[in-house]
Formats: structure tokens, C-alpha cells, sequence
């Protein structure tokens, strides 16, 4: 499917009032202007939307998708990408956590609210990200208008310092139930990423099944950033990502791909046969 790319500049109502940017890349079906597709908020990781971003983005809405890309840091700069490189990733590093997070949150609303209002989107919405990303699609899924959010990575889940005073607060939340029944969720981590150690993605997991939060959860055979296709440290995955990106289509085709109406649990019970 063809895809075509625009950008949109919101106004924001917190800290200096900086309009966020929010790219947006939309399917393009030949002679049916009318057309309208299903949603997904698709966040960047700490350094903006680059191209590896970009080009992700672009093969979901290539799948019949109207992808909305925030640029995370309008607070401090301007929308353009910020360099792989080790003055890029001390920047990237430092907004992370000097950005309020009531700022973030507000964000991924903007986001949800600009693709309800695009004529060729139906309303049905999803998010994913990676890295940073991952953690804000995490925090997404709390908006009941998120139907499934798959996020990978998801770093400051387990490290808590999003936000100014290292206050992130979504495990506590996800503890109060503030995520239970709300969407699906799905967390793709690498065994070797030293971003979430093992007790970190233990207490995650935790977390969600004992507030019966219905979740996937992925640990594979991968470093950090292994999805990224460029500057990635030779950490780059091909075949997983390609693996991976084929699992999170089934979710977003299930839950947002098609209208299945009202959800209705009966309280069955799982029969224990072979």
C-alpha cells in the first residue's frame, strides 16, 4: 500500500507552550479519497523522529494504518531528528528527564486526539515505540481510547526516570488497576539489554499479571535497540525485527483492524484437557 507524509503542529498548554509537531504518514488507496483506517500513535525513542523512526512507522501505515509520530522534545527545540551520536545521546538523554511528565502524558493525548480528528482515520487507535517510546506506548495504553499498545524496550518502565524528580509513576498506576481492562498490552525486551536487567523485566511482568492486565510478554535473543536500523552498535536484528513487527501486526489486526463491538466477558473458565 502507498503511504503519504505530512506533519501537523499542535498547540501544547504546558510549560512554555511550544506547539509539539507531530508527524503523520497515511496509507494512500488510488481513487478512494474516502477511505479511513484504524490509528496508532508510533513514539520515538530519545532522539526524535530519525529515520530508522520514520521508516518504522512507514511499514506500519503501509499495512493499511494512519501512524501519528510526536516529536517528544518540542519543549526544547525544534522537531528535526537529533544526531546518533554521543553529543545527540547526552542531549536526548538529559530532555528524557528534565521534561515533565505530565508534558509526556500530554503528548500521547494530543496524538489520540489529532488522529480522531483526521478525516481518513475511523477512531480505532493503537500506539507502539521503542526505547522511550516503548515506555510512553506503555503509558498510552492508560488512555481508554488505546485499544493495544506494543512497546519495545521499554526502558524507564523498570528504572522510573521519566519525568523531572525521577517520579514516573506507571507501575503504581498499573497497580491501582488504572490499566486493568483498558486495552492489550505487549512488552518485547531483549534478554542481553542492559537497559532492563532481569529483575527489572521480573517486576514488570510481575506487576501487570497480578493486576490482570492482559499482556504478552516477549523476552528474546537481542541487545537494546536491536529493531533500529541504523547507528544501532551492531545490535541490529534483521530477521527478529521483521519477526517481531509480524507479531505486532496480529495484535493491532485483532484489536483495531476491525470493529468486533462491545466487549462482553462471560467468566468462562480455560478447560484443563489435552
Amino acid at each position: 500500500m502507498l503511504i503519504a507524509k505530512t506533519f501537523h503542529d499542535v498547540p501544547s498548554k504546558l510549560d512554555n507552550g511550544r506547539p509539539i509537531r507531530i508527524f503523520v504518514i497515511s496509507p494512500v488507496v488510488p481513487n478512494y479519497p474516502q477511505a479511513k483506517f484504524p490509528g496508532v500513535v508510533c513514539f520515538s525513542e530519545i532522539y526524535q523522529v530519525t529515520g530508522p523512526v520514520e521508516r518504522f512507522a512507514g511499514q506500519i501505515a503501509s499495512q493499511g494504518y494512519v501512524v501519528a509520530c510526536p516529536s517528544s522534545y518540542h519543549e526544547f527545540e525544534g522537531p528535526d531528528a537529533i544526531p546518533y551520536d554521543t553529543e545527540g545521546t547526552d542531549r536526548g538523554n538529559r530532555y528524557k528527564i528534565e521534561k515533565d511528565l505530565a508534558a509526556y502524558d500530554e503528548d500521547a493525548t494530543l496524538s489520540v486526539d489529532l488522529l480522531a480528528s483526521l478525516p481518513n482515520c475511523n477512531g480505532r487507535v493503537a500506539a507502539t515505540g521503542m526505547c522511550l517510546g516503548g515506555h510512553l506506548a506503555f503509558r498510552a495504553a492508560f488512555d481508554p481510547r488505546v485499544l493495544s499498545s506494543v512497546c519495545f524496550f521499554a526502558t524507564d518502565v523498570h528504572s522510573a526516570t521519566l519525568g523531572k524528580g525521577k517520579n514516573d509513576d506507571s507501575l503504581a498506576r498499573v497497580q491501582k488497576g488504572n490499566m486493568t481492562g483498558k486495552g492489550e498490552l505487549v512488552m518485547i525486551f531483549g534478554k542481553q539489554d542492559t537497559h532492563v536487567p532481569r529483575e527489572g523485566r521480573d517486576l514488570i511482568r510481575k506487576t501487570l499479571e497480578d493486576a490482570e492486565v492482559p499482556c504478552s510478554f516477549l523476552e528474546v535473543q537481542a541487545q537494546h535497540a536491536f529493531i533500529r536500523d541504523e547507528s544501532s552498535k551492531g545490535r541490529w536484528d534483521a530477521a527478529l525485527t521483521r519477526s517481531l513487527f509480524t507479531f505486532m501486526m496480529e495484535v493491532f489486526d485483532r484489536t483495531i483492524g476491525r470493529d468486533l463491538g462491545p466487549k462482553v466477558d462471560k467468566g468462562e473458565k480455560v478447560e484443563h484437557v489435552c
